[in-house]
């Protein structure tokens, strides 16, 4: 079975985004921002997929994008990246390295159809 780590600090979002990938037959874990995301990843068990909001506290997704990368054991766990920021698929996609891009509210099922298209199962 797959895991999915849902990196976003807010907690509806976390709870709802968890509950329907496990109902699509993936592990869930969580974090509420990339700090902890990263503590999580390391933890285990190893995510094969990472769902990531961009702006949050602590530390925000790109911040953590750019540490997953510096990390050898997590840089090659592939990134889906949800925001309601406003940001462009342009604009997130040419600065940083993720497999999709989809704006918040997310349509689920395109959510596990670009998990589909990014992890090898």
């Amino acid at each position: 079975m797959a895991v999915a780590l849902i990196v976003d600090d807010d907690v509806h979002i976390r709870e709802s985004l968890s509950e329907y990938l496990r109902g699509e037959g993936f592990d869930v874990l969580a974090a509420g921002h990339g700090l902890e995301a990263l503590e999580v990843a390391r933890r285990g068990p190893r995510p094969d997929v990472i769902v990531l909001d961009l702006l949050m506290p602590v530390m925000d997704g790109w911040d953590f994008r750019a540490a997953q990368l510096a990390s050898p054991d997590l840089a090659d766990i592939p990134v889906v990246v949800i925001s309601a920021a406003g940001f462009t698929a342009a604009t997130v996609l040419g600065q940083l390295p993720v497999s999709a891009y989809l704006t918040k509210p997310v349509n689920l099922d395109s959510l596990v159809a670009a998990i589909n298209r990014t992890v090898r199962f």
